[in-house]
């Protein structure tokens, strides 16, 4: 496994080292890696003849400066699962290599995709992931990116900008990994005390309890009896919401179309998020 720190070293390791006409996926991640990153690079691993995975913790998608400084950063642990995932390169790039001397980000604008939910809650903090995206596909130009569907809403809005920019890479959505508890995996779980982590199986077990409420209730009604599911057990809600899976637009019906419900809560300090298919099946 190779390690890179610099843009300018991608392009000659891959014209030195791999095959010429080597299909190239990419796992782009903020690091504190854990199973469900490994399930990406797995999947990259079948599927390219090269695979880079980058760990960066981006400065300009966090819109509170506790929250960058509480990231976890486990390198070396994060070096070993990479290459357990038979991971070839790792990307490695400072701030200052990413962003030069202006640390800032682009306004991004994709309507319902970046206004709601997560964009309402953490402003600013689409226009940084965008921004940080676009510069690791220009850096590393694979043929295909891979990103989990836990963070549902950022998959739906990198979508959105290669289709918007006619970028050159296939955008793969894998699936949300859970811990054999139900909780979905995130970097932030380490952050979770014993009492924490049991808390935080509410999220799961209501959007499991909603899915299976479909069509019983309301959306309305649904998503009235979730909220009270989730404060009653103690987290701070910030959001639950039953949405178009590609607009974002609130569902006020059920209807035959592509629906999730997302949702994000504190527990214990930290914030989680999770999500649930609720799409008809064929």
């Amino acid at each position: 496994m190779y390690l890179i720190t610099n843009q300018q070293d991608w392009p000659l390791l891959r014209a030195g080292v791999f095959p010429s006409g080597a299909t190239v996926g990419f796992v782009p991640t903020m690091g504190a890696l854990h199973d469900g990153h490994l399930t990406l690079i797995e999947r990259s691993v079948r599927e390219n003849d090269v695979t880079v995975c980058s760990i960066f913790v981006n400065p300009t998608q966090f819109n509170e400066a506790s929250d960058l400084a509480n990231y976890p950063r486990t390198l070396p642990s994060d070096m070993d699962l990479a290459e357990k995932g038979r991971c070839n390169v790792i990307f490695l790039p400072s701030v200052a290599e990413m962003y030069g001397t202006h640390v800032e980000s682009i306004v991004a604008d994709y309507g319902t995709l970046t206004n709601t939910l997560e964009g309402a809650h953490r402003p600013g903090h689409f226009d940084g992931m965008v921004t940080i995206v676009r510069k690791l596909l220009e850096a590393i130009s694979p043929n295909r990116a891979y990103f989990g569907e836990k963070d549902f809403q950022q998959l739906s809005i990198i979508k959105e900008l290669v289709n918007r920019e006619n970028l050159p890479v296939e955008i793969v959505p894998c699936d949300l990994i859970r811990e054999t508890s139900g909780l979905a995996m995130s970097s932030r779980n380490v952050r979770l005390g014993e009492q924490g982590r049991k808390t935080a199986l509410t999220l799961s077990a209501t959007l499991s309890a909603m899915r299976d409420g479909v069509l019983k209730d309301t959306p309305a009604a649904l998503k009235a009896w979730g909220t009270n599911q989730i404060v009653a057990a103690g987290l701070r809600l910030d959001y639950l919401e039953i949405v178009d899976a590609n607009t974002f637009e609130p569902i006020e019906k059920w209807e035959n179309r592509e629906m999730r419900i997302l949702v994000a809560a504190w527990v214990e300090g930290v914030r989680l998020i999770d999500n649930a298919d609720i799409s008809p099946k064929a």
